[in-house]
């Protein structure tokens, strides 16, 4: 009896099994799929999964956010999801074949390609959730900015 209370007392010695332990294998096997940008553009499989948006519209992966805080908090699934529903920021996957194609609209070409960060309108665009995360299909005009990094806009969450 006192040596099973002195095994629950043991502290995993790495984070990640301490957080393992309070989550069963079909929570951590999903946790595995969020959609990610780095891991979108490895998988050739999964790119060709995603539509393609039609005439002038782009498909963009929003900005999911860190998972943890900077104190080290790590955020829940839920508060990663809202982060990813209201970021304005988004990674462009895939570009229609009409997009800043129209010359009286965009006179000095696109605004932005395949591979760029960009800012949005909150409420831009149609949303719609796929395994893994959501994504979105923006019209061309809907970009209101290009940006380097989506770390350096704040969130609100």
């Amino acid at each position: 009896m006192k040596k099973n209370l002195e095994t629950s007392k043991e502290v995993p010695k790495n984070t990640e099994a301490l957080l393992n332990a309070y989550k069963s294998k079909d929570e951590i096997k999903t946790k595995d799929t969020i959609l990610d940008v780095n891991e979108v553009e490895k998988n050739v499989d999964l790119l060709e999964k995603l539509p393609t948006p039609t005439g002038y519209r782009l498909l963009v992966l929003p900005y999911a956010g860190p998972q943890k805080t900077k104190g080290g908090i790590y955020l829940s699934d839920k508060t990663q999801e809202t982060i990813q529903m209201t970021t304005v920021c988004a990674y462009v996957l895939k570009v229609g074949d009409l997009a800043y194609k129209d010359k009286e609209k965009f006179p000095n070409g696109a605004w932005c390609s395949k591979g760029d960060w960009v800012i949005f309108g909150r409420y831009a665009g149609s949303r719609f959730k796929i395994e893994g995360g959501e994504v979105r299909i923006l019209n061309d005009d809907e970009i209101i900015g290009k940006i380097n990094n989506p770390e350096d806009i704040l969130h609100a969450y």
